[in-house]
């Protein structure tokens, strides 16, 4: 039984379709009992469970032969990540007291860094789950492609799209979910020993200028990436009603200054499949039918 936390949301249902796919036995992890019906009916089984609920998480992992964790993520956290603190402690106690046979952890690329930064919350639950008695390994995906959701309409009204990584033509590590998804699906059927890390990006490292020139061959119009001003970056945050910015701002630094990155020649990097232009499709196609 492979039980899958965040199922619901875009790599954890990949993670979870790939193994039905294969035929394989799923317990949906879900807070809401709405959401874990949909998986119940394509032959899941559903447990209930907050992510910062050691007793329900317990049960939910209990008999699991592994775990997959996707830690909730908090884009204005509270100083000193308290919120993070307590969930990490609730799944600390959860996995300890449910052995499951390996974990799955999806953490980021950055969670390396030494710099406090927004992915310092994933630097905390690596350090955490790597101290368990149990195989751990720790998925660490680049910048998501699907961030360019944020740019459709402003790509397709204004023909502009609004960039915090700097220089435009910088290429980043970025991956599509779905190739989190597929990986993670190989990952979690391995067995291994103590902890591991895997990387993971796409087949090609993408630019700002990148994803305008996929948004133009999609629209079919003219688009180009504008930078926004670093200085004007925390009052953005603040109107956006973000009460501490400076971690979000500091994870930005960190892709554009070059200490939030993978190293190209590492032994644990793999390679995606998808490409941004397929991505950026999906993302204005499912746009157009929400309108």
């Amino acid at each position: 039984m492979y039980a899958i936390t965040g199922i619901t949301g875009q790599v954890g249902g990949a993670l979870g379709n790939a193994l039905l796919k294969q035929g394989l036995p799923v317990r949906a992890v879900v807070r809401d009992a709405g959401k874990g019906a949909l998986w119940a009916a394509r032959g899941c089984d559903v447990a209930l469970a907050d992510m910062n609920d050691a007793s329900a998480l317990t049960t939910a992992f209990a008999g699991a032969d592994a775990v997959f964790i996707l830690p909730p993520s908090e884009f204005d956290p509270t100083p000193g990540y308290t919120q993070a603190r307590e969930t990490i402690d609730a799944i600390v106690a959860a996995l300890t007291a449910a052995r499951p046979a390996k974990v799955l952890c999806l953490s980021t690329i950055g969670a390396d860094a030494v710099q406090d930064n927004l992915l310092t919350q994933r630097t905390l639950i690596e350090q955490a789950l790597g101290a368990l008695p149990i195989p751990v390994t720790f998925l660490r995906p680049g910048w998501f492609l699907e961030n360019a959701l944020w740019d459709v309409a402003s790509a397709r009204d204004d023909g502009v799209i609004h960039s915090f990584l700097m220089p435009l033509d910088k290429p980043v590590a970025m991956v599509a979910t779905k190739d989190i998804g597929a990986m993670a699906a190989t990952l979690i059927q391995q067995d291994w020993t103590g902890n591991r890390v895997v990387e993971l990006e796409g087949p090609r490292r993408v630019s700002p200028n990148d994803l305008a020139a996929a948004f133009a061959k999609v629209l079919t119009r003219p688009v180009r990436a504008e930078i926004v001003p670093r200085d004007r970056w925390e009052t953005m945050f603040r109107e956006q009603g973000a009460a501490n910015p400076y971690p979000r701002i500091r994870m930005l630094d960190g892709f554009n200054e070059g200490w939030i990155d993978f190293t190209e020649d590492s032994a644990t990097l793999h390679k995606g499949s998808i490409d941004p232009d397929t991505v950026v499709a999906e993302l204005v196609a499912r746009a157009g039918s929400a309108k």
